[in-house]
């Protein structure tokens, strides 16, 4: 039984992935349970998909999917529903955090929950090299959410997040949104459904080719947040009976 299931969302990554595989599959050489990683290219101009394609000739963990529409929400999606883990982890391609501290996500260290995700903001994170002014944008952000739809979680937006089984295919079944803000929904519809969301304090490194356009998607993002309510009021989360 596969106990650890990776999924990087791709969109041109095709130098960050040359660096970013190996050290993860190198660190779940070194685990003593079965793993595996899922690359989901999204509409890549670049040589994403045959970077991962080569790598995955000499690396049976290591699973292609090509999505053609881009949106970081879609490839997610399509990664924790094709995973066959029972811990199904989202991770950024950037590896901003050390890939080897996906065990503070795990059973031998986390206990009592269905969804786990990193946080830079909680007692015990460390963020290495952001400006000052990049983390005051973000936690305008950031408070925003929590003022709307999500009070009391301090980081929704960080790239690392883990899944049960069970709950990873619950909400991604339902979960609507394809762009930057499906963190959120994620999040909102896993606390409407009673399920067990844990802040864990990880170690981020700012990178500084960031491919979020800030205001863009800032105006984007709470545009979402709008729809989100509004898919709430249409019963779009609802259990089915």
């Amino acid at each position: 039984m596969t106990l650890l299931s990776i999924i990087i969302p791709a969109h041109n990554e095709e130098r960050r992935l040359s660096e970013t595989l190996p050290r993860v599959l190198q660190f779940l050489r070194t685990q003593d349970y079965a793993s595996e990683v899922l690359v989901v290219e999204n509409g890549s101009s670049d040589r994403t998909a045959a970077v991962v394609a080569e790598l995955a000739r000499s690396e049976p963990r290591l699973q292609l999917l090509c999505e053609a529409q881009r949106g970081k929400g879609l490839a997610v999606r399509r990664g924790m529903l094709a995973a066959r883990g029972a811990f199904r982890f989202m991770c950024d391609a950037d590896l901003s955090m050390p890939i080897e501290q996906v065990v503070r996500f795990l059973p031998a260290q986390l206990a009592e929950f269905d969804v786990a995700i990193g946080s830079r903001e909680i007692p015990g994170a460390v963020r290495f090299g952001e400006p000052a002014f990049t983390h005051l944008r973000g936690r305008v952000f950031s408070n925003l959410v929590k003022l709307a739809v999500l009070p009391g979680i301090e980081d929704t937006q960080c790239g690392f997040k883990c899944f049960t089984a069970a709950a990873a295919e619950d909400l991604f079944r339902v979960q609507r949104l394809d762009g930057l803000s499906f963190d959120v929904e994620l999040l909102f519809i896993a606390r409407l459904r009673g399920y067990r969301i844990r802040e864990v304090p990880i170690d981020w490194y700012f990178h500084r080719e960031t491919k979020v356009r800030m205001v863009r998607d800032t105006l984007q993002m709470l545009h979402d947040v709008l729809t989100l309510r509004r898919n709430l009021r249409a019963g779009f989360y609802e259990r089915a009976a």
